[in-house]
């Protein structure tokens, strides 16, 4: 019994923690089922037959590959009505001035785009097309135009990638990215660099047994849901769970599993240790614990000297960082970058997880290098329990850069170089730019100069997603043709144009005839066949439509870039990425390969020209916060990307315009709960509310992406190009 129930672990005596603040995931049941009222057949069948579309664990139906348990989270319930819902009233669209200032969710709540419709310059609305009509039309604006492609990751599986990348290369351009760049771009960047391969080095298996799990700038509790039952058994198993953020999560401090009967009942406590740091202050913290390893011989030598490379410079480079440095930077002390560097010493083996707070800022490929100098001083690399984890937050952001829909990648991950651009003309049967292409933030500024004529975007929002919407709005406004490639309404479609506005209808992944693939965090490949039920009769596949749209526009490369299918596709691929062998193969519910296995460099060797990984010398970011200012973060709540499900976060009970400070600053300002205040940075202002929270003191949250309008569009990575989703303001009351 006592290998059953474990109440060292328990969040609460209280059953099913009543009277505390927490989500409540049975009632998301119940949402979910009034949701998809008259289609809940269809719904149950993708929740038990289709591969999960919501973040990248990728579940088979409501089940996967670490434990033979139910599966099943809030996001994937709250995507059910996009995927199930029929075709919209198009008299809506007659004349958008009636839907100008709907929110999105409300938009996406009409219903499915049922048909191509066109908007020309100056008309009201949008007016019905057939396909060879609105083919016919995004062709001749492509035709000899500077344009550019964006990809959303929403569910978008590896053959749409695919299909899409090869159709824009044969149209003479690598001006193609996709929702990866504002994710998880540093850490590709950063990783390639590194370890020689951009994906996680280890499986979600693991976790569980491990030493040491160690979150930094991570929040799966809100984010990848499902992965808090991995924790559950992990803490069974006696793993110690630490967490580097600025915010005390609270659903990483406490956790109740719903498809598992003691955590459902008694929650479970999850995180052991807290490491509060400053926002932007990673970089301060990870390499004072790295200082800590070094003066302390607590770096695993052997690992160091047979399977490293740089290791002298990193070492000099926290040499010359002063601990006075290093703590101003991040907010915390040496004691406490001690503290989590003897927890490294002490574990055999660790996993280090990141996200979003570590990648989206100015620096974020030097925050993911100095995580990877911890793991590589402590040789968590290539053993059991051990990795380096990039989370993804989407079902298609780590296939959407392998198929190579990136502009500065080809498939497989390749750099654009004349030397991997050469070997795909010749795979291809046409000539292949050499020349990187625009990224997504590049396309906006491109737009916003005049000197884009088309851009087409599958999925995604960009006034919803990019800092400043305004400067968004007016970049959006200037090609002379927009075309919009979805499921549902967004604000983006109906934003002002100077040009035409074309739309076109995209099956789900579930509609797909021959089934999709998508690839999960922990790199497996997993097939989603197509699931039966009720059709959008005139929505096509995307691979379809952007080959179709390549051929039309080059009618001598047609039977270069068509497909019969999506099992043509994935035979492609095979050929086209090397490590994907096995893709073709794949054509039943839960087929699947893992590439790489279950740990990458578990032979010893890196996949870099030497086989060494590389330390880093990480230098410390310039970031001087005047007396009285506040670094502000954009944060996630009740959400799954840019699609808010509530106004509510039933793990802190803010509200979407919550700005999240700490006690002691709340106090010192005299800025009791619920205090309006407006936040400035240079021209730029946010207005909310005042919330207290477990937050390090000098630092605040707001909402994403409702606080993008505080963010400088032009503050950038330098290689990545991720944008920078944070911002240095003052604060006083409204």
């Amino acid at each position: 019994m006592s290998k059953l129930l474990d109440p060292r672990n328990w969040a609460s005596w209280r059953p099913f923690g009543l009277g505390l603040r927490k989500p409540n995931n049975y009632l998301e049941l119940l949402k979910a089922f009034r949701a998809v009222k008259g289609r809940r057949r269809y719904a149950w069948r993708i929740l038990t037959q289709g591969t999960c579309d919501g973040c990248a664990l990728g579940t088979k139906g409501m089940r996967d590959w670490t434990m033979d348990e139910i599966h099943l989270c809030n996001i994937r319930l709250r995507l059910l009505p996009l995927n199930t819902m029929p075709a919209l009233d198009a008299s809506l669209l007659g004349d958008v001035s009636a839907l100008a200032g709907r929110r999105s969710a409300e938009l996406r709540e009409l219903g499915r785009l049922p048909y191509p419709m066109l908007r020309r310059a100056g008309e009201p609305g949008f007016t019905r097309l057939t396909w060879d009509e609105a083919l016919s039309v995004a062709a001749a604006g492509l035709r000899d135009a500077r344009f550019g492609v964006y990809l959303t990751s929403r569910g978008v599986p590896n053959e749409n990638y695919y299909a899409a990348q090869k159709a824009v290369r044969a149209l003479g351009s690598n001006n193609i990215d996709n929702a990866a760049r504002i994710c998880h771009s540093p850490s590709t960047v950063a990783l390639k660099q590194t370890i020689g391969a951009a994906a996680t080095t280890c499986s979600y298996t693991d976790w569980i047994g491990s030493d040491l799990i160690v979150f930094i700038g991570s929040n799966p509790s809100n984010n990848q849901p499902v992965a808090m039952k991995y924790l559950y058994h992990a803490k069974k198993a006696g793993t110690r769970v630490a967490m580097v953020n600025a915010y005390r999560e609270p659903g990483m401090e406490r956790y109740w599993v719903p498809s598992n009967a003691e955590s459902a009942v008694f929650g479970t406590r999850v995180t052991d240790e807290f490491f509060g740091v400053n926002v932007g202050g990673d970089i301060g913290f990870l390499n004072g614990v790295l200082k800590h390893l070094v003066e302390r011989g607590w770096v695993d030598e052997t690992f160091v000297a047979d399977r490293t490379t740089g290791f002298e410079r990193a070492r000099e480079a926290v040499a010359g960082q002063s601990w006075e440095e290093l703590e101003a930077l991040s907010g915390s002390s040496r004691e406490e970058m001690l503290r989590l560097a003897r927890l490294l010493a002490e574990a055999k083996s660790a996993v280090l997880v990141w996200s979003m707070g570590v990648t989206q800022h100015t620096f974020g490929e030097d925050n993911v290098r100095a995580i990877v100098n911890l793991a590589l001083a402590r040789g968590f690399v290539g053993r059991e329990h051990c990795g380096l984890m990039p989370i993804r937050g989407h079902s298609g952001v780590q296939g959407g850069a392998e198929m190579g829909a990136y502009a500065t990648g080809l498939p497989g991950g390749l750099p654009v170089t004349p030397e991997n651009a050469a070997r795909f003309t010749d795979l291809w049967g046409f000539e292949v730019s050499s020349t990187p292409g625009l990224t997504a933030t590049d396309m906006i500024d491109a737009a916003h100069a005049g000197e884009l004529d088309v851009l087409v975007s599958s999925g995604g929002n960009f006034l919803e997603v990019l800092p400043d919407p305004d400067y968004c709005r007016e970049a959006l406004r200037r090609p002379r043709l927009r075309v919009h490639v979805d499921i549902g309404l967004s604000s983006q479609m109906l934003a002002p144009s100077e040009g035409d506005v074309l739309l076109l209808p995209a099956q789900t992944r579930y509609e797909m005839t021959g089934g999709v693939t998508e690839t999960s965090t922990e790199r497996r490949i997993i097939f989603s066949p197509e699931v039966e039920g009720p059709r959008v009769s005139e929505a096509w596949p995307e691979w379809k439509i952007f080959t179709e749209l390549a051929a039309r526009v080059r009618p001598a490369l047609a039977p270069k870039v068509r497909f019969t299918g999506t099992p043509a596709i994935r035979e492609e691929i095979e050929r086209a990425v090397p490590f994907y062998a096995g893709v073709a193969g794949l054509g039943a519910f839960g087929d699947n390969v893992q590439y790489g296995g279950r740990r990458l460099f578990a032979d010893g060797r890196f996949q870099t020209p030497d086989g060494l990984a590389r330390f880093s010398a990480v230098p410390l970011p310039a970031l001087e916060r005047p007396d009285g200012a506040f670094m502000v973060a954009t944060r996630r709540g009740k959400q799954f990307n840019s699609m808010v499900h509530e106004r509510i976060d039933g793990f802190n009970g803010a509200a979407r315009e919550a700005v999240l400070m700490s006690a002691y600053d709340a106090d010192r300002l005299g800025l009791p709960d619920g205090t309006p205040v407006e936040l400035r940075s240079g021209e730029r202002s946010y207005r909310g509310r005042v919330l207290r929270a477990p937050i390090v003191p000098g630092n605040l949250q707001i909402h994403w992406p409702e606080g993008n309008v505080l963010l400088d569009e032009s503050r950038r990575s330098p290689d990545a190009r991720i944008p920078d989703y944070n911002a240095m303001v003052t604060v006083s009351r409204a």
